[in-house]
């Protein structure tokens, strides 16, 4: 399910005080770490993700992999970090505007 512009808005200022809560380091993306963001996108629905890898390529192509292997939307990018989000199927959290 594509984001409209403005649930797109509203995550934004939602996520705006979080703090990256999974780190991708230098060895890149590993299964440990596809699991910790399919963990806490699953218990927080929207997270931020530091990436610390290479140029910007290549930052776009590990955002493209984390956003692909977890079926979440990639809300926004800025420098290293990335914001995610995923729609708990049952519970979900956040409340999004039309």
């Amino acid at each position: 399910m594509p984001l409209s512009n403005p649930q797109r808005r509203q995550l934004k200022g939602l996520a705006h005080h979080l703090k990256p809560v999974v780190m991708v380091g230098q060895h890149g993306l590993s299964d440990g770490v596809l699991n910790e963001v399919t963990i806490a996108l699953d218990t927080h629905e929207l997270i931020k993700v530091r990436i610390s890898t290479g140029d910007r390529e290549q930052r776009q192509e590990t955002i493209s992999a984390i956003s692909a292997h977890s079926g979440a939307e990639t809300v926004q990018t800025i420098g290293h970090v990335a914001v995610f989000y995923l729609r708990h199927p049952k519970k979900p959290k956040i409340r999004l505007g039309e």
